[in-house]
Order: structure tokens, then sequence, then C-alpha cells
């Protein structure tokens, strides 16, 4: 069901900036970073507003390496699907993106935040929120 997914063109460079400037290593781990933020901050994207498909392609072996039923099973849980419903990968995609997006900003606001400060500031809001 899940072969691919593919970032749109506007953050194919993010992709590649937030992995260079964050010090990441493969750029599945920005994608996969971007996808937790994303789903963490509570909204329900719209699929009516998703973004081209021309970006970043990455296999669902590489983005999600044997983990991708979790993944799913997030979506699902976050929208209310089924693990068989067809939108799943455009929900996935959707929310890649976003993150991105969130995180682009954040960098751009702050650009001496590591990435290590910025993963264990979010896991403290949401031990927070608990």
């Amino acid at each position: 069901m899940l072969k691919s997914i593919k970032t749109s063109e506007a953050n194919r460079s993010v992709v590649a900036g937030l992995t260079s400037k964050l010090g990441m290593g493969p750029e599945n781990l920005i994608a996969r970073i971007a996808f937790a933020y994303s789903i963490s901050q509570g909204r329900k994207l719209n699929l009516s507003d998703m973004q081209d498909s021309k970006g970043k392609e990455y296999s669902s072996k590489v983005l999600f390496g044997d983990y991708s039923a979790f993944y799913i099973a997030i979506v699902c849980q976050h929208y209310g699907l089924h693990k068989t419903d067809y939108d799943i990968p455009k929900y996935i995609k959707m929310h890649i993106d976003d993150g991105l997006n969130l995180i682009s900003e954040i960098v751009q606001e702050n650009p001496n935040l590591p990435l290590f400060d910025f993963i264990i500031e979010q896991i403290e809001k949401g031990l927070e929120s608990l």
C-alpha cells in the first residue's frame, strides 16, 4: 500500500538545508522528525490543501525502516482511519511537508538552535501536557 512518499518541490531544498544545518546525516531523518513534529501539533490537515509531489522521494523502507506499520497506525489514530484507507500516504506526505515548513521557520528564527535542543524542547512540551 505505501510504496513511496514525495515531498513538495519547495521542500526539496528545505530537506537538504535542514539536514545540513542540523548535521543530521541521512535526509530521511529530518523527514521522520518533520512527520512526528507535525502530528504532535494536533492539527488535522485537509487533503484539498495538499502540495505538489515534485520534491524529495523516499521509499517506504528508507523513510520508515521496519516501522511503517507504526507510522500508518499514528495516521489512523489521528484521523480515525482504517489501516487500508487509500488516503494514508497522502496524509503522511502532508504531515512531512507541514513539519518541514514548521521546523524550517523555527530554524530561521533561531539560527543557532542545535537539533538536540529542538528535540528535547519538544519532548519536554509533550511531557508537560500529560
